[in-house]
């Protein structure tokens, strides 16, 4: 029998195959080896399949499925659906893991007796891009590292199977879902930056969000 994954990563892209092979490939040099990789296509019309398949053919670990465009949460919801592991953690297509991202998460969240951990986040590209609208007050903007980054998390399956994942709202659906996690649940924030956050990429929603607001999200979602 096939062994059972104990990490279950979720990686959405959607008209990014000029990056998603760089997320990918932090995945295949993380030091821990017990995961399963579920790429979820939301409908990418620039030949993403192109670059992906053949990765897929390359590692039986991953899993690969695409739909007509739903939008991220919508999508994510998918991936936990399909997920086998324990713990899930999440990778946006145009970021990257440091190599020991897995196992220093997961040793950290089993050696405190924890649910989830999030936060922690290298940021690269143009310092005028790391500050983005508060999912608080939109109108105020806060440093990158202080957000409730669904990318940075890792948490147990259970968990967010209880809470049914993410809500499919315009914005913000990971401040959202973490915050609905520490109400119920063991989360913590934490320091380490093992999650690399490109904010040099085209379409990132927290920028459709600033310049047209949740308008802007709607319109490219729907373009």
């Amino acid at each position: 029998m096939k062994s059972q994954p104990l990490i279950s990563i979720i990686l959405c892209t959607f008209n990014r195959k000029h990056l998603v092979e760089r997320a990918i490939h932090s995945v295949f040099e993380q030091t821990y080896s017990n995961w399963e990789l579920l790429i979820i296509d939301d409908g990418s019309t620039d030949g993403s399949e192109k670059i992906l398949l053949p990765l897929v053919k390359k590692d039986k670990r991953i899993i690969y499925t695409r739909h007509a465009n739903k939008g991220l949460a919508l999508s994510r919801n998918i991936g936990l659906q399909l997920s086998k592991g324990k713990y899930i953690c999440f990778l946006d297509s145009d970021d990257e893991y440091e190599p020991n991202h897995i196992v220093k998460r997961l040793s950290f969240l089993e050696e405190n007796s924890l649910d989830g951990i999030f936060g922690g986040m290298k940021i690269v590209g143009p310092k005028e891009k790391h500050f983005v609208p508060d999912a608080m007050n939109p109108k105020k903007k806060i440093h990158i590292s202080k957000c409730h980054s669904a990318g940075t998390l890792f948490v147990k399956r259970k968990c967010l199977v209880a809470l049914k994942g993410f809500r499919n709202i315009s914005f913000a659906e990971d401040f959202d879902l973490i915050a609905r996690l520490q109400k119920k649940y063991i989360v913590k924030r934490v320091s380490f930056p093992t999650y690399i956050y490109h904010v040099d990429s085209d379409n990132r929603l927290c920028d459709l969000f600033e310049e047209k607001g949740e308008k802007g999200i709607l319109q490219f979602r729907n373009s």
